[in-house]
């Protein structure tokens, strides 16, 4: 799909033409250099590499550097492909701004969510915590209490909900509805919430 890679300024609300209330998200799409060109003789796929945001040279490695200088831009943090691009549609070097996207138009945005680090079941599967003296948890109230049958398999299935890392997975909010566009400022605001902090990068495709 075609897309651009933005950030998370934060979120906002806005009146439609009824007086509805309208609570909206607010992301800076762009700009976005053309880095690199994927292609199907060379790499055996075609796919457009666009890079984001910039960043000190000190903090490049030399490889780095010279992929960048092929193309005459300075360092980005963030590099993503895209494969919705037209072949010939934009060539190494080329800027996209947010007005690759238009108002009412529906975009679909991934994000990365909040990491939460290691939590147990109430709070990451949403247990009731309180069972009772049954189940293996008579003193014991956020335990998950019991695992299984003790005599067969005689072991933890997997699968079984349990306390571990929560958070920090790529999420997609899809078939968000654009309710403005401010393309000199490569600002869209779309309607609803994305996943991920303010200052987070997304990923913004049509």
């Amino acid at each position: 799909m075609q897309g651009l890679i933005g950030k998370k300024v934060g979120m906002t609300s806005i009146f439609d033409e009824n007086g509805k209330n309208i609570p909206c998200t607010v992301l800076q799409a762009g700009p976005c250099v053309v880095t690199q060109i994927k292609t199907m003789e060379k790499d055996g796929y075609f796919a457009v590499q666009l890079g984001f945001e910039d960043k000190k040279e000190k903090h490049t490695t030399k490889a780095e550097m010279g992929h960048f200088k092929k193309v005459n831009t300075t360092p980005k943090r963030k590099l993503i492909e895209f494969t919705g691009f037209a072949e010939g549609q934009c060539k190494e070097g080329d800027v996209l701004t947010a007005q690759l996207f238009a108002t009412d138009s529906i975009v679909d945005v991934r994000g990365w969510s909040k990491g939460r680090g290691f939590q147990g079941v109430v709070k990451r599967h949403g247990f009731s915590g309180v069972g009772g003296t049954t189940h293996g948890q008579s003193d014991r109230l956020r335990h998950p209490g019991s695992l299984g049958a003790s005599s067969f398999p005689s072991r933890v299935l997997p699968g079984m909900r349990m306390a571990g890392r929560m958070g920090g997975n790529q999420v997609m909010a899809m078939d968000m509805k654009v309710v403005k566009l401010m393309a000199e400022n490569d600002i869209i605001i779309i309607k609803g919430s994305v996943p991920g902090p303010k200052g987070g990068y997304v990923i913004i495709t049509k």
